[in-house]
């Protein structure tokens, strides 16, 4: 930058003397000459190295316009011409650093120190790369975390845009994993390392950011292996302009027009900018061919569970039985299984927690696995559990005609009894995506044709799930080679196949298809590997908005694509003929790389609207996004 400046200051004190002064003074030629000597140096230097190695690029053209123009004693031509290609090339090098820097700043956010626990209980401040597996260490609120991690005490709310681009926090308790790179706004946190420095969710998100970068579209290794013809061929055609017209300011001008550089710069600004665009919402495309191809995909297969459910059982029905209030119901239930770890005790316990019951101290706690649980709550007998159970420990066996629900259907029921008697059921179900259904219908406004749902689950619970979220086909009691097959079949009936799975049990299938698209991929090294895109988060609306990314991205390239060839076009037919001379050519070539670039720009803003909105307010506090309230019977 400064050796521009400074060349342009003599060049265009040569105009000034020339302005004021006598016109073609020698004052004036030095200055020019120092001016272009300065600016020229760089881009002659630059084109003998590509000749040393064999390579015939764009650099020859505009190094033999600056030495044409200083050859014929043109000082300050070939001074303007030299500092307008030198400021073009400044502008491409330092957008793509700043589309890149984008990235990285969504990346490099693993701070170099942490607070290490020692055994004694002090703190110890250790360099992050230090960190092994089984440290502890301490994360004070406004901290970023160092490692992977489990919290082992404390509780807090973690930022975590930078893994799964989510814009609301996450709140973090003791047995929750933590990435590094997210960070904590509230609470004390401790700790204990999983995964440390490139090891770390973080790490691998970067690695796979820089490697796709380093990948190039078809059309951009086509443009690439033609490129070596373009030069000669515009030699020719400056020497058939010279053979016809003897005017070497109109052979420089050709020269310095055809530098293809809005032409080359189509497709990487597009690419580097839709990456940007994608990684901020938490999706990693591994190769920028896939960014091109989800444009051209007509049909999804998606996996059930975890993928379009949320892979846990959420309490669906309270339903209690006689003059036993719902509330008291979920009472009785969540304090008996207070302390067990099976699902359905969890369910019970996040949905009291939200509904913020108290729960009782449950007292001579049994647990018969796989049954139910027995305690004395607020001093009564407290049986929850199996229907067969109940009636197995004396309960009477009518409660079963209150029922209205089958458990074929993917339903999952437990029976209430307090001191012998059934004072209610509950209803537990896997439940689907909040987002599912309108995920799926904006696939369908997309333009995809075929939208499917492979289970390893029973026909009629998976048809029960594709029924509630709208997927008009699909496929039960499938192994997963079956899912392999199925996805194979419709590939050979002429669609390209996206397959949607949770990246670990779906692997085969993720990569029967033409994409494979990983869930909730945060923290999962198999996920991350196992597809071709891996979604850092749940949100099944990201979908949606790949398919409009690339197709807006292949419609941004082709725009640019064409720019540039009617700039070549337009640009030798206007200096052939001596229409322009090589300043106004050179100010054309930085223009038409502006256009390319601030046009590319465009897919940096793609997906602003699904950063930011308003979180539903209960008692004054964020619901969680997703929550849902259960049916009260």
């Amino acid at each position: 930058m400064v050796q521009v400046v400074l060349g342009i200051v003599f060049v265009l004190n040569s105009f000034i003397v020339d302005w004021f002064f006598a016109a073609g003074s020698t004052l004036s030629s030095a200055s020019a000459m120092i001016g272009a000597i300065i600016l020229g140096y760089p881009i002659v230097v630059t084109a003998v190295r590509d000749l040393r190695v064999g390579r015939l690029s764009i650099n020859e053209l505009v190094a033999i316009a600056v030495l044409a123009a200083f050859a014929s004693g043109d000082y300050q031509v070939a001074g303007v011409v030299a500092f307008f290609m030198l400021t073009g090339e400044i502008i491409e090098t330092r957008t793509a650093e700043g589309a890149r820097n984008s990235i990285e700043s969504l990346i490099k956010l693993t701070p170099t120190k942490a607070r290490r626990i020692l055994k004694d209980g002090s703190e110890e401040e250790v360099a992050a790369s230090q960190l092994t597996v089984g440290d502890v260490i301490r994360i004070r609120p406004g901290d970023n975390v160092a490692a992977d991690g489990v919290i082992v005490n404390g509780q807090g709310s973690l930022n975590q845009a930078t893994i799964t681009g989510e814009s609301l926090p996450a709140d973090k308790k003791a047995g929750d994993e933590v990435f590094a790179g997210t960070q904590n706004l509230n609470g004390v946190l401790e700790i204990k390392v999983t995964r440390a420095g490139e090891d770390t969710t973080l790490g691998r998100v970067r690695e796979l950011i820089m490697a796709a970068e380093q990948t190039k579209l078809p059309i951009q290794k086509i443009v690439d292996q033609y490129m070596g013809y373009y030069t000669p061929l515009v030699l020719v055609i400056g020497g058939l302009v010279w053979a016809f017209t003897h005017d070497l300011n109109r052979v420089i001008a050709v020269f310095v027009v055809s530098c293809p550089c809005a032409f080359i710069l189509a497709t990487p600004t597009a690419m580097v900018a839709a990456l940007s665009a994608a990684a901020r919402l938490g999706i990693l495309i591994k190769n920028v061919a896939d960014i091109e191809l989800a444009a051209k995909i007509n049909a999804f297969i998606f996996d059930k569970t975890g993928t379009l459910t949320t892979g846990q059982l959420a309490v669906s029905r309270l339903a209690p039985i006689g003059e036993v209030k719902p509330a008291e119901l979920l009472l009785l239930a969540a304090s008996a299984e207070r302390y067990s770890n099976h699902p359905t005790a969890k369910a019970l316990a996040t949905l009291a927690g939200e509904a913020g019951l108290p729960l009782a101290e449950p007292k001579d706690f049994v647990e018969t696995a796989g049954r139910g649980v027995r305690a004395q709550v607020n001093g009564a007998d407290v049986y929850v559990g199996r229907a067969q159970w109940l009636k197995d420990n004396g309960i009477d066996g009518g409660f079963e005609k209150f029922v209205d629900l089958n458990e074929t259907e993917g339903w999952s029921l437990i029976f209430i009894a307090r001191n012998g008697q059934c004072v209610g059921w509950v209803g537990m179900q896997d439940k689907t995506r909040p987002e599912a259904a309108e995920a799926l219908a904006e696939l369908k406004a997309n333009g995809v044709r075929r939208i499917a749902m492979v289970s390893g689950d029973r026909q009629v619970v998976a048809t029960r799930v594709a029924a509630e979220i709208g997927c008009e086909e699909a496929k039960g009691d499938c192994l997963p080679q079956n899912k392999v097959e199925f996805v194979h079949a419709v590939k050979a009936k002429g669609y390209k196949v996206a397959v949607i799975g949770d990246g670990v049990n779906d692997a085969p299938a993720l990569a029967a298809g033409d994409i494979g698209i990983a869930m909730g991929a945060a923290g999962s090294e198999v996920a991350i590997h196992s597809a071709t895109i891996a979604l850092m988060n749940n949100d099944l609306r990201r979908l949606p908005f790949l398919i409009k990314l690339s197709r807006s991205t292949r419609a941004v390239i082709n725009q640019n694509f064409l720019f540039g060839v009617l700039f070549i076009v337009v640009g030798l037919t206007v200096t052939s003929f001596g229409y322009i001379g090589p300043i106004a050519a050179s100010m054309l070539h930085v223009a038409g790389t502006l256009i390319v670039i601030f046009n590319s720009a465009r897919l940096v803003r793609k997906g602003e609207e699904m950063e930011h909105f308003a979180p539903e307010l209960v008692d004054g506090k964020a619901k969680p996004a997703g929550q849902l309230t259960p049916k009260m019977a």
